[in-house]
C-alpha cells in the first residue's frame, strides 16, 4: 500500500496531522452576536432530504447540515475530514482504505461505523431503492456497482467492505486517482439503518430522522420552510458556533430580495436577473459574485416521445446557433455569467475545451448558419414546447429565447412552466419536447459533466446515445491522456448538439454582513453552516 494522507491531496489538512479540522475558525478576539442563527432563501421544496434519494441543489444544502460523508469541503473546495480523517490507496488507485474517527455518533448517540456507509451506499446501488442517483455509484467505479443497478448482481456485491467499525475498504473496477473527493457527495452520506427499518419511507420526517452532521431536522412545512437545530452529538458541536439553520421556499425570486432587505433572511442566492450591478453598488458589503462550477443549458427530447424534427442534428444545431448568449449574459442576468458554448464549464480542472469554429463567430454569422440549416433540414411551422421550473429568470429567459427562434428562423415554442417535483418528474419521463436544465459539478472533473449525456443516465432526459461518445467516457479513466479523450468528447456534443449549453454560471448572491466563514472560493457552492459564525454589528 501507498500511503495518501490528506497531506497529499490539500494543503488545508495539515491541520488534520496536529488533531481533528474544527468547525467554525473564528479569529481571535472577535466579537461574537448573541443571535447565532442563519437563514436562507431556496427556491423549491427539496424534492427529498433522504441522501440517497436527493436531486437537485435545493435538498444537497439540507443533507449537507444533516448528514456528513467520508470527506467533505473546505473554503477553495479541497477535501478535507468528514467522518473519515484519512485513507490510503494502492499504487493504481483501484482500491481505497478510509480510517473513520471514533467519536463520530449519530443524533440519537450510536456510533457511525463502517458499517453504516456499507449500508448506505448498498442501497443507493439497489434497484428497489429506485434512486435517480445509483449511477453515481457506478460512476464512481465501485466494483459490481454496475451489475446490482442492472439487477444482475446482489446488493450484498458491492465493493464495500467494513473491515472492522472504524475501517472502510472500497475495490475500484478502473483506477480513479480523484475517488476521494466523490465520497464528499450526498449520494455516498451515511445513514442510520434502524431508522430506515423502522419508519420505511418517514425516516426522514422530524421527530423520525436519525442524521450524523451538525445539525438535527426540527421542522418541515412542505413548500414553506425547514429548520434544523445543533446536533450535540456531533463529534466536533464544540466548535459549531451556529446554533439553528432554517430555510424560507420562495418561488418568487423578486419577492426573496424583499424579504432579504426586510432581514427576513441572511443569504439570498441567486439575485434576480439583472439586479446584481444595481444590489452591488446599494449592498457593497453583501452583494457578491463567485465562480460556480455549473452550466445552464436546454436539453433536447431524441427519445421516444421526442418530436421527429428534434432527431435531426440540423434542427438542433440551428436551434443552437440563433441564441445569443451575449444578450442572455449581459443584459438579462448581468451577474458575472459566462457565455457558454461547452457543455464543460472551462473552470473544470482537467478541462480543454476542442476549438469550436462557430464560438468565434459573429451573431449574425451564427444566425445565418442557423438559417441555413433549417432549410436544408426540410421543416415548416415547427412548434416546440419549452419546459422550465418556476422561476422568474427561467420564465425572462425561456422568452427572450422564444422570441429569438421565432424572428430569426420562424420557430414557435410554447413555454411550460411547472414547479420542482413536477418538473422533475416530466425530464424523467420523457415527456417534453425542450426543458431547461442544469448541471453542477459532483466533483471538480470533467467527468462529472461529461458522463451524464452517456447512454442510459437519468439525468441524460434527452435520450441522446452516441457510442463514439460512450466509448470514449468509457475509456477516460485509464488513459494516459485523459484532457484529450475529454476534449474529443465535447467536440462530439458540439457537432451532435443533444443539449444547447447556454451560459456557464456565476454565483451572485447577497449575504448578510455579519455572517463570516462563507466558502466563497469553493466553485461547487458546497457550503457547511457548521463553519459559519455571526459578528456582533458595530
Amino acid at each position: 500500500m501507498m500511503r495518501r494522507t490528506l497531506l497529499t491531496m490539500t494543503s488545508a489538512t495539515a491541520l488534520t496531522l496536529a488533531g481533528p479540522l474544527s468547525a467554525a475558525d473564528v479569529p481571535e478576539g472577535v466579537e461574537l452576536a448573541e443571535n447565532q442563527t442563519f437563514s436562507y432563501r431556496e427556491l423549491d421544496q427539496p424534492a427529498s432530504i433522504d441522501p440517497q434519494l436527493v436531486e437537485g441543489v435545493p435538498g444537497a444544502h439540507v443533507i449537507q447540515q444533516l448528514f456528513e460523508g467520508l470527506m467533505i469541503q473546505d473554503e477553495n473546495g479541497e477535501i478535507v475530514p468528514g467522518v473519515a480523517t484519512g485513507f490510503e490507496a494502492n499504487e493504481d488507485n483501484t482500491e481505497f482504505t478510509f480510517t473513520l474517527r471514533d467519536d463520530a455518533r449519530w443524533s440519537n448517540g450510536d456510533p457511525v461505523t463502517a458499517g453504516d456507509f456499507v449500508y448506505a451506499w448498498r442501497r443507493a446501488a439497489d434497484p428497489a431503492t429506485a434512486s435517480t442517483y445509483a449511477w453515481f455509484v457506478e460512476l464512481a467505479g465501485i466494483q459490481n456497482a454496475a451489475e446490482i443497478i442492472a439487477g444482475e448482481a446482489a446488493p450484498d456485491t458491492l465493493g464495500v467492505e467494513a473491515v472492522d467499525d472504524h475501517t472502510l475498504r472500497v475495490s475500484l473496477v478502473d483506477p480513479k486517482p480523484w475517488f476521494p473527493q466523490m465520497t464528499a457527495h450526498t449520494t455516498l452520506a451515511p445513514v442510520h439503518q434502524p431508522t430506515i427499518e423502522e419508519h420505511g419511507d418517514a425516516w426522514t420526517n422530524p421527530g423520525n430522522i436519525v442524521s450524523n452532521g451538525a445539525y438535527v431536522l426540527d421542522e418541515m412545512q412542505l413548500n414553506e420552510y425547514w429548520s434544523a437545530s445543533k446536533n450535540q452529538e456531533y463529534w466536533d458541536a464544540d466548535n459549531v458556533v451556529i446554533e439553528e439553520v432554517s430555510s424560507y421556499i420562495i418561488n418568487d425570486t423578486s419577492q426573496a430580495l424583499t424579504r432579504w432587505e426586510a432581514g427576513e433572511f441572511d443569504l439570498l442566492e441567486p439575485v434576480p436577473a439583472g439586479s446584481y450591478p444595481r444590489l452591488k453598488d446599494q449592498y457593497p458589503d453583501a452583494a457578491h459574485s463567485t465562480p460556480r462550477l455549473c452550466t445552464y443549458y436546454y436539453t433536447l427530447n431524441m427519445g421516444q416521445n421526442g418530436p421527429e424534427a428534434l432527431k435531426d442534428p440540423r434542427v438542433r444545431q440551428a436551434l443552437s446557433l440563433a441564441i445569443d448568449r451575449d444578450v442572455i449574459v449581459d443584459r438579462l442576468l448581468q451577474g458575472g455569467q459566462g457565455a457558454a458554448f461547452t457543455f464543460t464549464p472551462d473552470a473544470t480542472d482537467g478541462f480543454v475545451a476542442p476549438e469550436i469554429e462557430y464560438a468565434g463567430w459573429t451573431q449574425q454569422e451564427r444566425d445565418q448558419r442557423a438559417k441555413e440549416l433549417i432549410e436544408e433540414a426540410g421543416y415548416e411551422d415547427l412548434n416546440f414546447d419549452l419546459l422550465f421550473n418556476t422561476d422568474e429568470s427561467h420564465r425572462q429567459i425561456a422568452t427572450v429565447i422564444s422570441q429569438m427562434w421565432s424572428q430569426k428562423l420562424g420557430v414557435e415554442t410554447t413555454l411550460q412552466n411547472q414547479e420542482w417535483s413536477t418538473y422533475l418528474d416530466t425530464r424523467r419521463e420523457g415527456d417534453f419536447d425542450i426543458a431547461r436544465a442544469a448541471w453542477c459539478g459532483d466533483y471538480n472533473e470533467p467527468s462529472t459533466f461529461l458522463d451524464v449525456l452517456t447512454t442510459g443516465v437519468p439525468q441524460n432526459s434527452g435520450s441522446f446515445s452516441n457510442e463514439e461518445y460512450d466509448a470514449l467516457l468509457d475509456q477516460a479513466p485509464t488513459a494516459e491522456d485523459r484532457e484529450g479523450i475529454y476534449t474529443q468528447a465535447e467536440a462530439i456534443l458540439s457537432e451532435e448538439t443533444p443539449v444547447i449549453p447556454i451560459y456557464h454560471y456565476a454565483n451572485a448572491f447577497l449575504l448578510d454582513p455579519t455572517i463570516k466563514g462563507f466558502p466563497m472560493n469553493n466553485v461547487e457552492n458546497n457550503w457547511y453552516v457548521k463553519n459559519f459564525y455571526r459578528v456582533a454589528e458595530e
